[in-house]
């Protein structure tokens, strides 16, 4: 079952670009050259992504490569496919990783567990309001946004997996 998604590497000092090409292709099993551009929002990091295509799960594959190094800032996304979520990943320095799954228009989905977890654990208001927060990614939205913005209009890379 093969999907498609995009990887976003939002900040990256240059010694560590050749890294996370490495561990890129060996999860996609094929060569990656991404085209790194200056980042705006963090001078002297770079910026770069791409779009790839494999089977379902190799979302969760690129996150867990690409967190080994722990002063990257970036995102992971896995389109839904038949029979699979969608995902998405987040990592930032200080908050680490966040892992949350995604409906066909990209839309964060809380579960029914989750949410029942929530309101039997949450003795308060605020309480619950910040663990919804956690659920939907807040902080790692607001961490990154400038990044995103940073990046409008940067080229792309297109992966695809062989074999």
């Amino acid at each position: 079952m093969s999907t498609r998604g995009v990887v976003y590497v939002h900040s990256s000092p240059s010694a560590v670009c050749p890294h996370v090409e490495w561990a890129i292709s060996g999860t996609l099993g094929t060569r990656v050259d991404l085209k790194w551009t200056a980042q705006p929002a963090a001078p002297g990091q770079l910026r770069a992504e791409c779009t790839w295509s494999a089977p379902a799960g190799t979302g969760a594959k690129l996150a867990a490569g690409l967190k080994a190094w722990p002063m990257l800032r970036f995102e992971v996304t896995e389109e839904p496919s038949a029979g699979v979520d969608g995902e998405r990943f987040c990592y930032v320095p200080g908050l680490g990783l966040w892992r949350g799954r995604t409906s066909a228009n990209g839309d964060i989905v809380v579960g029914e567990d989750q949410l029942r977890t929530l309101v039997a654990t949450c003795r308060a208001g605020e309480q619950l309001a910040h663990k919804l927060d956690e659920l939907l990614a807040s902080s790692w939205d607001e961490a990154l946004e400038p990044f995103r913005h940073a990046g409008d209009g940067a080229p792309v890379t297109w992966l695809h997996r062989v074999g």
